[in-house]
């Protein structure tokens, strides 16, 4: 079944309040499909973001990410720790049938999208949920990581990076819609609206008043501290592209 419109969610990180924005805007809720690329939990109210987006019935489809992963393997006593300091918090809370339902989640799905045809929607890259692409990563790197993708893949749309752009590599269209919660570079839940165009879009939402709620809702030690910094995007873009730079394999350079 091909599908007209579809409303990308990435990287909501258990930030309700951002994730209820985007809900309320016209074209996601008109949209036939809302596909969710990953990282959905990590956050201070992963619980109530499960309940909220599983309440949208059917037209949800979902993407694990790694930081969804890393979650459930805690909670199953497969790893000891989890890189990013709030994720204990958050694998805490969830619910055993709400980590069942996280280990189920596929690492990826293509739907045939309007004047996109088969589109692959990821987290990180086609084929690791934590590989690192940017806007800039050299052609050879978009190579590697498009190894064994079929031919008729003309679109691939991954999240993780928490930056959006739209680039072609190997006459493939990329897209990162950046993230719903944990924005990098500018406030707002951004998110991104596919078919038959490929529209990049930021909600904007009253910030102050998300971080009291968080603030007044969570018991994580250092919630205002983390609501102020990524709720207000104090990570610039460049601070993230520094960081996350070396790790898409490009050398200096190059």
């Amino acid at each position: 079944m091909k599908v007209n419109r579809v409303a990308v969610l990435s990287d909501i990180h258990g930030v309700l309040p951002a994730l209820e924005a985007v809900l309320a805007e016209p074209e996601v809720a008109g949209a036939e499909r809302i596909v969710l690329t990953g990282d959905i939990t990590a956050g201070p109210q992963s619980s109530e973001v499960i309940d909220l987006l599983r309440a949208q019935g059917e037209r949800v489809l979902w993407v694990s990410g790694n930081a969804d992963r890393e979650l459930v393997e805690y909670r199953r006593g497969e790893r000891e720790e989890i890189p990013d300091p709030i994720g204990p918090f958050a694998a805490d809370r969830l619910r055993e049938e709400q980590v069942d339902f996280l280990a189920g989640l596929p690492e990826s799905l293509v739907l045939d999208v309007h004047a996109h045809g088969k589109v692959l929607f990821c987290h990180a890259t086609p084929r690791d949920d934590e590989e690192v692409v940017l806007v800039d990563s050299r052609l050879d790197r978009w190579a590697e990581v498009f190894t064994g993708l079929p031919d008729n893949i003309r679109t691939v749309v991954c999240g993780h990076t928490h930056m959006p752009y739209v680039r072609l590599a190997h006459g493939r269209l990329v897209v990162n819609p950046g993230s719903v919660g944990m924005p990098y570079g500018r406030p707002g839940a951004h998110w991104c609206l596919l078919g038959p165009g490929t529209d990049l879009r930021v909600t904007p939402y009253d910030i102050p008043a998300a971080r009291a709620r968080l603030v007044a809702d969570c018991d994580y030690p250092d919630i205002t501290a983390w609501a102020d910094y990524y709720l207000n995007a104090r990570a610039t873009d460049a601070d993230a592209l520094t960081a996350f730079g070396p790790r898409d394999g490009r050398t200096t350079g190059s």
